[in-house]
């Protein structure tokens, strides 16, 4: 794995499940007040060049109590597609969207 991909992947855990998940940081936005990560879950078997169709999800950055940082699930529909739309925005020469 080369450097600069294992700088952007980011190991979550499920609460529910205890699961680990790998996730592959795209880009980082700010929006509003807050920063937000999108993010894709990594395979590290994948095909470089390939036509797979990649989920994307969109996770607000949050400081804790602790004064740690945390990713949490965003379920507003709008920021989410704001997010993601300023997202596109950015990518367009790196990734091919579907409608």
């Amino acid at each position: 794995m080369s450097d600069e991909i294992n700088n952007r992947l980011i190991e979550l855990t499920d609460e529910e499940t205890g699961e680990k998940v790998t996730f592959e940081h795209l880009d980082s936005i700010i929006y509003g007040d807050d920063n937000y990560l999108v993010l894709t879950e990594y395979d590290e078997n994948e095909q470089p060049e390939s036509e797979k169709e990649y989920d994307v999800y969109v996770m607000k950055l949050v400081v804790e109590e602790n004064g740690e940082e945390a990713l949490e699930v965003v379920e507003d529909d709008d920021v989410i597609n704001n997010v993601f739309n300023e997202f596109k925005a950015h990518a367009e020469d790196e990734f091919e969207f579907l409608d």
